[in-house]
């Protein structure tokens, strides 16, 4: 109802009927913020190191862009199926309550089609221009991310995060197959490693912003556990992680570039989990643990990590 909602949101409610009025710029900005650029990056950054990875050096210009444009129509289309469905809670949260739908400025239905389209166009140019292989693990991604994270797992489990994120693990896969038109041992090494950055990741930001999630009634970890639960998860999952990613040396080979890179970056992420802790036991709660810190240097790790996947196979 309108009285639960934010006064910004209100008033974009109550001015839905001009919507057939709306400027054209700002429609097609809209329809951009469905798909969350944001997002779009962070799988990019994962997609196009595992290319050169999987090539040992550049790969072919055309397999690139057309595999990148193909993840971004992809990524897109989820993200936006995905904002159609969490319409309901984005009104309610201080993060999202900005997006477009709870902005009225686009309608749900022409967010489910736009999203649908998308989607089924990543597919199809994947499968068409790049190879079966890699349409088909789109696919895969975009259906796990909307049918098995959104609505099943995000508003039911603490869990959510853990398995929902095997979505945003895709594109290290999508991108080796790409340019070796098949899998093998070495893209999985990645997965891991992204599938196990992604809780610790996402859980700072949930302290973060604790109360969003529970007005929202997201049983988020942050939510339903102590913050010395959540802290000693984090700092579980940041370990498996950077075990993880050293696994990369042997498996796939690399110079002594990368391992060296790896172990630098992982024992600056390991250091800040440890220091949220200490913070937790000196006394410090809520927005004074600095979550955000965690949060923001784990976004620069895995740039920067995949950045070394990228630059080792050129130095060897």
């Amino acid at each position: 109802m309108l009285l639960d909602q934010p006064q910004d949101v209100q008033a974009a409610a109550a001015a839905a009927p001009d919507a057939g009025r709306r400027p054209f710029g700002a429609l097609i900005r809209a329809y951009v913020r469905l798909t969350k650029p944001r997002i779009i990056e962070l799988l990019l950054i994962t997609t196009l190191p595992v290319m050169f990875l999987a090539q040992g050096g550049l790969p072919p210009l055309w397999t690139t862009l057309a595999t990148l444009f193909g993840g971004i129509l992809s990524a897109g289309g989820a993200n936006a199926l995905n904002c159609y469905i969490d319409r309901d809670i984005d009104a309610k949260m201080r993060r999202t309550r900005r997006r477009p739908l709870p902005m009225v400025q686009v309608t749900p239905r022409e967010t489910l089609i736009f999203g649908t389209v998308l989607s089924a166009l990543s597919t199809l140019w994947l499968a068409a221009v790049v190879n079966l292989i890699s349409g088909a693990l789109s696919l895969l991604a975009i259906l796990f991310y909307v049918f098995v994270y959104s609505l099943v797992l995000k508003r039911r489990t603490t869990q959510n995060v853990v398995w929902g994120g095997i979505a945003g693990c895709m594109p290290v896969l999508i991108g080796w197959s790409a340019i070796t038109g098949g899998l093998s041992p070495t893209p999985f090494v990645l997965f891991l490693v992204v599938f196990f950055w992604t809780p610790p990741h996402t859980w700072a930001l949930a302290m973060r912003y604790r109360e969003d999630y529970a007005l929202a009634e997201v049983p988020m970890l942050p939510v339903v556990a102590g913050e010395r639960t959540v802290l000693r998860q984090c700092l579980a999952y940041s370990w498996a992680t950077v075990l993880a990613s050293l696994a990369l040396w042997p498996v796939a080979g690399t110079t002594l570039f990368y391992p060296i890179v790896a172990a630098v970056l992982g024992a600056a992420v390991l250091a800040e989990a440890y220091r949220l802790l200490l913070r937790l036991r000196r006394g410090h709660t809520g927005p004074a643990l600095q979550p955000m810190r965690f949060f923001h240097l784990s976004n620069t790790y895995l740039a920067l990590l995949f950045l070394a996947v990228a630059i080792d196979p050129l130095l060897s």
